[in-house]
């Protein structure tokens, strides 16, 4: 499975709704299971996870984005053996 970061910052609809943060947070946790084997870990704004591929890890960027409150940035990461592989292959 694949690691990913996800910052999410507020639109102006969520920071109008903002009483609403942790009830968000914790429907976006559950998330995942609807959408791939994966797992959330971090804090409201940055959470790390884990998908079994990029086009998982998207349609869970697009699924929390299409709800307007949040513009989430997602970023692959990657563990030091998947560098090694990837510094491997540089010419």
């Amino acid at each position: 499975m694949a690691t990913f970061v996800v910052l999410a910052s507020f639109t102006d609809q969520g920071v109008r709704n903002v009483k609403e943060t942790i009830g968000r947070a914790e429907a976006f946790t559950a998330l995942p299971s609807r959408i791939f084997i994966g797992r959330l870990a971090g804090t409201t704004s940055l959470r790390s996870a884990r998908a079994p591929d990029d086009e998982a890890a998207t349609a869970l960027s697009l699924s929390v984005c299409s709800r307007g409150n949040v513009r989430p940035e997602t970023l692959r990461a990657f563990s030091f053996d998947e560098m090694k592989k990837i510094l491997g292959k540089m010419v």
